[in-house]
């Protein structure tokens, strides 16, 4: 009886620290977020989250520019090369061209968090530049031709950027 006490608790001891190291193990992982830098090396300080991003562009009129860096989810990414993408500000987008068209953003990055640094600015975008970015990211003729009005947009050039590196896709 003695024995079967002793081999019920190493049971349950074995148990308790497998378990307790796969959950520490689990909670390592959701945390830490590797990236990798496309366009200018960026760094992850200083970094603006959506809400003091959108707050930011609350204060811009059109004309101004400021520097920043700030992280939310890509919205959408231009389908023909990656080279825009619409990132998520609440009931807005940020539209995000890459400085000097020097660089392209993955196509699948739609969803993922990304960290985008350079300059956002508000601007006016015309019909046939919405048109174009329709185009772009798949809408139908009747959707693009839709578009009859110039519209005032979130904008934002972006000299670098950190998107998300992917277990088996650690290509640099």
């Amino acid at each position: 009886m003695k024995n079967i006490a002793i081999l019920l608790i190493i049971c349950v001891s074995v148990i308790a620290c497998k378990t307790n190291s796969e959950e520490k193990k689990e909670e390592n992982t959701i945390a830490k977020v590797e990236y990798k830098s496309i366009g200018d090396d960026v760094k992850q300080e200083n970094v603006l989250s959506k809400t003091e991003m959108i707050e930011t562009y609350k204060n811009l009129k059109p004309g101004d520019t400021v520097d920043v860096k700030f992280k939310t989810k890509v919205n959408a990414v231009c389908q023909a090369k990656g080279c825009w993408m619409r990132m998520d500000l609440g009931e807005e987008e940020a539209m995000v061209k890459f400085k000097d068209y020097a660089f392209f953003m993955p196509l699948d990055l739609a969803g993922k968090d990304v960290i985008v640094d350079g300059k956002a600015y508000v601007a006016e975008v015309s019909v046939d530049e919405q048109r174009h970015y329709a185009e772009d990211g798949g809408s139908t003729p009747e959707e693009v031709a839709a578009i009859t009005e110039p519209k005032r947009t979130l904008s934002f050039m972006s000299s670098g950027v950190l998107v998300p590196v992917e277990e088996g896709n650690m290509e640099e």
